[in-house]
């Protein structure tokens, strides 16, 4: 059977979705920074993204950047929590690596550091606090950008980015390593048909 340009445009897109790599939004106040977090994220194949709502107002991540033509949130997953340290017992129950982004004396130079763990949990902050002093301290290993400027930080959204597309270029070296496995695939296509 001979498959059209959607079905072909969601194989392609499954194939390289990235199992084990989750970003996790620590009380992002502003949607549209949210939105435009979330079409990274669909760019560089991760899939799932869980927010976190301990300080900020609750909005529904699959309505954020709905009017935007990416509308990048019809093809994510998400989960969403009320406290940090809820989500963080989920993911490490799980055996994920939680890694936090953070201006911190501890924090290793991301583009030193290798981020090959097969479950990687990246924790990123509030636009204005950062991430909480609780997801610092439960992290397994904390990265940040290297700043050359006299500011010392960028838009959440494009800080997020940068650390996403890391950990994806490194990852693509051993791809096969992070693929989801054949059901998981073929679940994931199966409902894209249907979105």
């Amino acid at each position: 059977m001979k498959l059209n340009k959607r079905q072909v445009k969601i194989k392609t897109v499954v194939k390289n979705r990235q199992a084990g790599f989750i970003v996790v939004l620590e009380d992002i106040h502003d949607p549209h920074n949210a939105a435009a977090i979330l079409r990274t994220c669909d760019g560089f194949g991760v899939q799932e993204v869980y927010f976190i709502f301990d300080q900020e107002k609750r909005y529904n991540p699959k309505r954020v950047g709905k009017s935007s033509s990416s509308s990048a949130n019809k093809w994510l997953s998400f989960k969403i929590f009320d406290s940090t340290q809820d989500c963080l017992k989920v993911l490490k129950k799980s055996g994920y690596e939680i890694i936090a982004t953070a201006i911190h004396p501890k924090a290793k130079n991301l583009f030193k550091t290798k981020l090959l763990h097969k479950k990687i949990a990246l924790l990123v902050g509030n636009e204005h606090r950062g991430l909480s002093e609780y997801a610092i301290k439960s992290a397994d290993q904390i990265i940040a950008l290297p700043m050359k400027g006299m500011v010392q930080s960028l838009n959440v959204s494009v800080t997020a980015g940068i650390y996403i597309y890391e950990i994806s270029r490194q990852r693509q070296k051993d791809l096969k390593k992070y693929q989801l496995k054949p059901k998981a695939a073929e679940k994931l296509a199966s409902d894209f048909g249907k979105r």
